[in-house]
């Protein structure tokens, strides 16, 4: 239990981390992607606006200073006195005297006729005034205005003689935004394993006061069953006696149902506490699952009927498992009784155990009418839990169930890596347990 528990606590801690680290990376990303694409932008903004070149930057400073425009819209500030760069405030882009020289780009003008009538690739290596016009025919055949052809970003405007095909080269930024995804995603990869060492290291500090509280609880459980059996013993010693001296009455009887009850519960408790234990190992060996569980459900039919109740029992006969034989009839039993123990008057009750199709696994299950389930069923295997509707007998007295051997069944099953599942459906309460078998 400990183990799970320093499981869950590692497991939570570091998918919280992750999601946190994804986020953080996602949006550094997404800011860097959009910070290149307003750079793009503005960059084709001037080279359309400029009949796809880039005007002198003495002349284009004065421009801005004078009306204080920028080409592609926005606005513009004049220099400072050292006369340092012109920036964008809203973009963040700066424009230098290299500006023009570090921007590699190339155009393709067409007149009315749509007939090429200036190619220019003077501003870039990489294309041959051929490929340049190549790349233009393919854009006026898209249809399309903007967008990317290759590693070419380029925008189609229309110009009082034709039409001009501005080519922007990106492929620096998306070689620079691959280089920059790959390593902030590496980045955060290790940083996310540090964490989750540091974690997975701090964990057992983390649950150390639930171990010292949960070692205590079963010391506890432990040390006061024990000392409660003696004055219980002593209690039905002193019943009997009385019992020989006189008459039973109901008096004495009702005293010894109750000593039988507490000492169940001692016992259930005690059980509990020890499979709890870590280092509690049950006896594992095969044995016949069918046999044990016919051999279990059967007796409890002259139960059944004695309370006008009808317990059909159906077993597939031949299924071997590798496990702990006394606590899997335990089990058994613990499910058959509490069938037997809130079925509604003269109800039926169906118990039965079978191999999945795939033959890999047994399922028990063990079915019961109930009129009035709880609303939450599952909470039935929680220690000390019984359904408000479940506590009272007609005749008022308190039911002793749904309390602690269903806590017990569940940890019989998880004990054997099983599953075990509660459900109402069709007015009938159903315990499903799932079993490896051989």
């Amino acid at each position: 239990m400990i183990k799970r528990l320093r499981r869950k606590f590692v497991l939570i801690a570091a998918a919280s981390v992750l999601a946190v680290e994804l986020i953080v990376v996602g949006l550094i990303n997404v800011i860097n992607i959009g910070e290149m694409h307003k750079r793009q932008t503005q960059l084709m903004n001037i080279l359309c606006e400029n009949d796809g070149d880039f005007p002198e930057f003495g002349m284009w400073r004065e421009q801005m200073y004078n009306n204080g425009s920028v080409p592609g819209g926005g606005r513009f500030f004049p220099p400072d006195m050292n006369g340092e760069n012109k920036r964008f405030p809203d973009l963040g882009f700066k424009l230098n005297e290299e500006t023009r020289y570090q921007t590699r780009y190339f155009y393709v003008r067409y007149n009315r006729e749509l007939e090429p009538v200036e190619i220019n690739t003077g501003h870039v290596a990489a294309v041959t005034s051929a490929e340049a016009l190549s790349y233009a025919e393919e854009v006026s055949l898209s249809g399309k205005t903007s967008g990317f052809q290759g590693n070419y970003r380029f925008e189609v405007r229309d110009t009082i003689g034709g039409k001009l095909f501005v080519f922007l080269d990106c492929r620096e930024d998306i070689r620079t935004q691959r280089l920059f995804l790959l390593i902030s995603a590496a980045i955060s990869i290790g940083g996310w394993l540090l964490v989750c060492l540091l974690i997975i290291v701090c964990s057992r500090f983390a649950v150390r006061p639930f171990i010292e509280n949960y070692e205590k609880q079963k010391m506890f459980i432990t040390d006061a069953g024990h000392e409660i059996k003696t004055p219980l013993a002593i209690i039905q010693a002193n019943t009997e006696v009385i019992e020989m001296l006189s008459e039973p009455s109901e008096w004495t009887v009702s005293i010894k149902n109750q000593i039988e009850r507490l000492n169940g519960l001692i016992a259930d408790l005690l059980r509990l506490s020890r499979m709890d234990e870590e280092s509690v190992k049950l006896v594992f060996a095969e044995f016949d699952l069918s046999n044990a569980f016919a051999d279990i459900a059967g007796p409890f039919r002259t139960l059944a009927e004695n309370k006008g109740l009808s317990l059909a029992i159906s077993t597939q006969e031949g299924i071997r498992m590798n496990g702990d034989e006394s606590s899997i009839r335990q089990l058994v039993s613990i499910l058959t009784e509490n069938a037997v123990k809130y079925c509604d008057a003269c109800g039926s009750i169906e118990a039965s155990v079978e191999k999945t199709s795939s033959g890999r696994h047994a399922v028990i299950r063990v079915k019961n009418d109930c009129a009035e389930p709880p609303s939450q069923p599952e909470r039935l295997f929680d220690r000390f839990y019984r359904a408000d509707k479940s506590r009272k007998r007609e005749d008022g007295e308190t039911k002793s169930g749904y309390g602690i051997g269903l806590s017990v069944a569940k940890a019989v099953t998880e004990s054997h890596k099983g599953k075990i599942s509660c459900k109402a459906e069709d007015g009938k309460i159903v315990f499903t347990v799932k079993l490896r078998c051989l």
